[in-house]
């Protein structure tokens, strides 16, 4: 193989460093998209609430990710379990960065081929998104406070945990999981952490009557809901894109192409599978559902999205739609899990069909360690999850009183009102 020059490999990792930057801000900018979709999701009463949970847990997650949770992650781990070692800080990353001249000019295998801080910059906000997940959840009838103290633990500590065990060369990568960008490391993970929490707060108070019927809660502004949508589709290119990690030669940008094509294939399949079945077994083409559709279509896909087919893609994003619809149904009508949103099916029901759809078209994964990973990551995430839950309720409680709850949180956790010419909008 014909050596590089020291200019060519320079202009390689300047351009795969600004890659991961972009991919890493279009992600970041999928946390004005669950803004708008959680904000048009729930009662105008509780709007400003949310809105404030949503801006505070990105910046909760970019701190306790840069204080412990990144070095947990990717520090290393010759057992593959736990880390060799409880870092803080960024240091190893801007020194690795500081010879990054040399060791690129010096070439061979281990030349890195894009900046460790820009490494960070992406994962970090791969963390932001499934807190974002809980946010949806739990609306309307949490603490706020109590919110932010388990995104700290959440964030700095169980997400990285499970995520070193897959993208960190641990004993899940060992055993042959494959999770591309993060259908169970991100999503499944954000939505065991959500059901823990739904399942100790309680459905909000008039959604179930004493004889089991569900009354419908429609959120207040689906135009919102609508944009927050496709924000989250387009930030899905980044989320998707940018794990590809690299574009620099001919190979790699084909690879992206195809992760971008398959992407956006799978979120149309989710919409028009999810808004067919809704037309079915509803008698209306539903709103939500195809929102939800679309999400679900991306979550699916989320898993491998560079080695089906175009065609393959939207047909995995369509069953991902189907999925989505009956799990949100059934999820509210048998189990009486009361997630305003619809993110436990979303990201968590149809986060283990994107991992099992890997083995459709990836002839490397096996079904057994599809499983396992499944099973590994929401068995530890629910779990240390619920306990943590249990400790912030033990504590100082995780719900709003009734009185709070009826106000609107806005009011009660916010001290403001986001329409307030509306009257609150209960």
């Amino acid at each position: 193989m014909e050596q590089l020059s020291g200019d060519i490999l320079q202009t390689k990792y300047a351009l795969d460093t600004f890659y991961f930057l972009v991919m890493g801000a279009f992600v970041m900018w999928m946390a004005a998209g669950f803004s708008m979709l959680e904000a048009g999701l729930v009662r105008s009463k509780n709007t400003a609430e949310i809105l404030t949970k949503n801006i505070v847990l990105y910046s909760i997650a970019c701190i306790m990710y840069m204080i412990v949770g990144y070095n947990i992650m990717y520090g290393g781990s010759a057992s593959g379990y736990l880390p060799d070692a409880l870092t803080f800080g960024l240091g190893g990353a801007a020194a690795a960065d500081a010879g990054a001249a040399a060791a690129v000019l010096a070439g061979g295998e281990d030349a890195p081929y894009y900046s460790m801080l820009s490494d960070f910059f992406f994962q970090v906000v791969f963390v932001a998104t499934a807190m974002s997940i809980v946010s949806g959840a739990v609306a309307e009838r949490m603490k706020l406070w109590a919110f932010f103290t388990f995104a700290i633990i959440f964030t700095g500590f169980i997400y990285p945990l499970q995520g070193m065990w897959k993208w960190g060369g641990g004993f899940l990568d060992a055993a042959g999981f494959s999770d591309f960008a993060g259908s169970g490391v991100v999503h499944m993970a954000g939505a065991a952490a959500a059901l823990a929490g739904v399942i100790l707060l309680g459905a909000r108070k008039g959604k179930y009557n004493k004889d089991g019927s569900v009354n419908a809660i429609p959120g207040a502004n689906l135009p919102m809901a609508t944009l927050g949508t496709f924000i989250l589709w387009l930030g899905w290119f980044g989320f998707n894109g940018g794990s590809e990690l690299k574009v620099s030669d001919v190979g790699e940008a084909n690879a992206v192409a195809m992760v971008f094509v398959n992407t956006n294939m799978a979120a149309a399949g989710g919409v028009v599978a999810a808004l067919l079945f809704a037309r079915v077994w509803f008698g209306k083409a539903d709103l939500t559902m195809a929102l939800n559709g679309a999400l679900a279509g991306l979550v699916s896909i989320t898993a491998e999205p560079l080695t089906p087919s175009p065609e393959m893609a939207t047909l995995i994003g369509a069953i991902g739609g189907l999925i989505v619809v009956a799990s949100i149904v059934y999820l509210d009508r048998m189990f009486k899990i009361d997630d305003p949103v619809g993110a436990i099916s979303v990201h968590g029901v149809v986060g283990i069909w994107g991992l099992l759809a890997v083995c459709i078209t990836n002839g490397d994964a096996s079904l057994g360690s599809q499983l396992m990973g499944i099973g590994v990551i929401f068995a530890f995430v629910f779990a240390s999850s619920f306990v943590v839950w249990m400790a912030i309720k033990a504590l100082f409680g995780i719900r709003v009183s009734e009185e709070e709850e009826y106000e609107g949180l806005d009011v009660g956790e916010c001290g403001l009102e986001a329409y307030p010419e509306f009257g609150g909008g209960k």
